[in-house]
């Protein structure tokens, strides 16, 4: 693997290691779509809060965005992100 792969890799990986962001992700898994209201009032947390994480979560492209009229709707970017979050789950998992 080249460096500058290794260095995107540890990039990923640094989003994935932020238990906030993780949450979000996981819910994201156990849905289709959800809206910053629907995500702030299950993860009890502030819509700017989540707000905040979903644009760092967008930038490294592991959440896309729909809008639909004022409402913006959140979901995995694709199947590896599922992925990655149910093979750290079954590692963890694993060694219990």
């Amino acid at each position: 693997m080249n460096e500058n792969t290794l260095y995107d890799l540890a990039d990923l990986f640094k989003v994935f290691g932020d238990s906030t962001r993780l949450r979000i992700l996981c819910v994201l898994s156990d849905r289709d779509e959800v809206c910053v209201a629907d995500l702030a009032e299950t993860l009890e947390m502030t819509q700017s809060a989540i707000s905040h994480q979903l644009r760092t979560l967008k930038q490294s492209k592991l959440v896309k965005s729909r809008r639909d009229g004022k409402m913006v709707y959140y979901s995995l970017d694709d199947d590896h992100v599922r992925s990655i979050i149910e093979t750290g789950r079954e590692h963890i998992e694993e060694g219990k």
